[in-house]
């Protein structure tokens, strides 16, 4: 059963802008993205793209989900990498896992595409 549904538009000049201010190592990106996406991002040939698909990632699956919990909600819980064949996936581990057992969800499932400027994330939560 369907029990949320998120999406999210990011503006990757936007985060480009942060990245050339910042640098990888910045803040927003302490902050915003996990150890295993800033690793993954360096083998990318555009870092930004990466990060703004990620970051709207992140804000989808709290679209989806946090409707169905009390629990304050830290980015940093929601990492989002690639399978060997390139499809992205959520990483169900952590805080995230807990906050996901306490709004009843046992599955994410996640589109993520870009276009021009502009990375999108869809994310269907389900009971």
């Amino acid at each position: 059963m369907i029990a949320g549904i998120g999406v999210d538009l990011c503006s990757i000049s936007r985060i480009e802008g942060i990245l050339n201010r910042e640098g990888p190592d910045g803040p927003f990106f302490r902050r915003v993205f996990t150890p295993a996406e800033q690793a993954e991002a360096e083998h990318r040939h555009n870092k930004a793209e990466y990060y703004a698909a990620r970051f709207a990632v992140k804000e989808a699956v709290y679209k989806a989900v946090a409707p169905h919990t009390s629990s304050g909600f830290d980015l940093r819980i929601v990492e989002s990498l690639h399978h060997e064949d390139g499809s992205p996936y959520v990483s169900l581990h952590g805080s995230l896992s807990v906050f996901l057992q306490e709004a009843g969800i046992q599955a994410l499932h996640l589109s993520v595409t870009t276009e021009g400027d502009s990375a999108l994330a869809f994310v269907t939560a389900e009971k």
